[in-house]
C-alpha cells in the first residue's frame, strides 16, 4: 500500500458543546465504530479510532470497498449496522470476535455499512491541509454512484436544519449533531470539531454496586434499575465517576442495604451457578469477579446486591433498548422519591425516524 496518507491515522475528534454553534457545516452524529478506510487497488484496510486494524472483522466492507470506492483513497467515516428500528450498536459489537467463522457468518446475517464524512486523500493528492468545504466537495464527487455499502452522510450549513436533525434523527438511533468550521483542515487526534449530544435526566433505583479496583472498602460503580410495566426491575446501566472520598463514604452508607441474591430481583448468578442455594449469603460483601453469563459473555455478574430502596437522579444521552447507551452521570440523590415510581414512563421517547430518510438506501 502506497498512499499520500498512510495508516495508522488517528481520526480528527470533536469536543462537546451545549448548543449548536453558528456558521459551520453540520452533519448527523453516527453511533458506530469510527474508522478510516484506506484503499490502494486491491489492498484495503480499516483502522479504528485507537489505530488498531479492524479489517478482519468486516470482510463484506473490504469486498464492497473494491467495488464502490475510487481506486486510491483515504476516507474517514463510521461503520454501522442497521436494523428495523434504526442503528443497532449491539449487533455491531458482536462483529468483534476472534473466530473467523463467526465473523463470516455475521457478515452475512448483519452486514455492516460505512458512512463517509471526510476525505483525507484521493489518488496522489493529500487533502488533509485543505479546508473542509473542499474536502467535502471532493468526497461527494468520489462517492457519486457508490453502491449498497458505502454512503455519504448528509450535510447542511443551515442552522435551523441542523436543529431539526438534532431533534428528529435520534429516533433512528443517531445521537446528536457534529459541527465543523468551514475552513477547518484535517487534524488527526485533535478535538477541533464540535459535537452536540442529547442530555436528559432520569430517577433510577440503586440496586447494587461493584467495588473499586483499589480495594473492597470503596464503591467502583452503582448499578441502576427502572421498573417495567409488569413490576419487574430492569437493569439500565451504571454510574461510577465519584471522588475517592465519596466512594468510601458510599460504601459505608450502603452496607445496611446489602441483601442476598435470593431476595434480589437480579438473581443472575442463580442462572450460572445452578440454583438459589449457591448464592452469596447475607452480609457477603465481596462481588464475584470471574463469573459470566452463559447467554451473554460480556455481562459482568460480579456485584453486591442491594435492597432497591435508594433513588438517584442521573444524566444520560439516549437509550438503546432498555438500557442507557453510554455510562450515565450522577446528578443528585432523590430521598423524596418512592423507588417504585422510578419507571420507564418518565423517559422522553424520541420520535421514530427511518434511516432511509436520512441516507437513501441505508437500512
Amino acid at each position: 500500500m502506497k498512499l499520500p496518507v498512510m495508516p495508522p491515522v488517528r481520526p480528527m475528534l470533536a469536543k462537546s458543546v451545549a448548543s449548536i454553534p453558528p456558521d459551520a457545516s453540520y452533519e448527523p452524529k453516527w453511533d458506530g465504530f469510527r474508522s478510516i478506510c484506506f484503499r490502494d487497488g486491491d489492498e484495503v484496510e480499516f483502522g479504528s479510532r485507537n489505530e488498531r486494524p479492524m479489517t478482519r472483522y468486516f470482510p463484506e466492507l473490504v469486498t464492497a470497498a473494491k467495488a464502490e470506492l475510487p481506486d486510491r483513497c483515504v476516507i474517514d467515516g463510521e461503520i454501522v449496522v442497521t436494523a428495523d428500528r434504526g442503528l443497532d450498536f449491539e449487533a455491531l459489537q458482536q462483529r468483534i470476535h476472534p473466530a473467523a467463522s463467526r465473523v463470516n457468518m455475521l457478515a452475512e446475517q448483519t452486514p455492516a455499512s460505512f458512512i463517509a464524512f471526510d476525505l483525507l486523500a484521493l489518488g496522489d493528492d493529500d487533502y488533509t491541509g485543505r479546508p473542509f468545504t473542499e474536502r467535502r466537495a471532493a468526497l461527494t464527487d468520489a462517492l457519486a454512484g457508490s453502491g449498497r455499502s458505502f454512503h455519504l452522510t448528509p450535510v447542511t450549513t443551515d442552522l435551523a436544519t441542523a436543529q431539526r436533525w438534532f431533534d428528529e434523527f435520534e429516533g433512528a438511533g443517531l445521537d446528536g449533531v457534529i459541527a465543523k468550521p468551514l475552513n477547518l483542515g484535517y487534524h488527526p487526534d485533535k478535538r477541533v470539531m464540535f459535537k452536540i449530544k442529547h442530555e436528559r435526566t432520569a430517577d433510577c433505583v440503586v440496586a447494587g454496586y461493584r467495588v473499586h479496583k483499589s480495594g473492597a472498602d470503596a464503591i467502583g460503580s452503582l448499578l441502576l434499575g427502572l421498573y417495567r410495566h409488569d413490576g419487574t426491575l430492569a437493569s439500565v446501566g451504571v454510574i461510577g465517576a465519584f471522588p475517592m472520598a465519596t466512594r468510601r463514604q458510599l460504601f459505608t452508607e450502603l452496607q445496611p442495604l446489602v441483601t442476598t441474591f435470593d431476595e434480589h430481583p437480579w438473581n443472575w448468578a442463580a442462572h450460572t451457578a445452578g440454583g438459589a442455594g449457591s448464592q452469596t449469603g447475607a452480609g457477603d460483601r465481596t462481588p464475584r469477579r470471574n463469573e459470566g453469563s452463559r447467554w451473554n459473555a460480556g455481562k459482568d455478574l460480579s456485584f453486591v446486591p442491594l435492597r432497591p430502596e435508594r433513588v438517584v437522579e442521573v444524566r444520560y444521552d439516549h437509550m438503546e433498548g432498555e438500557r442507557f447507551r453510554h455510562t450515565a452521570q450522577f446528578n443528585r440523590w432523590r430521598p423524596d422519591r418512592d423507588p417504585r415510581s422510578c419507571t420507564y414512563e418518565q423517559l422522553e421517547q424520541p420520535v421514530s425516524f427511518r434511516l432511509g430518510d436520512i441516507v437513501p438506501g441505508l437500512g
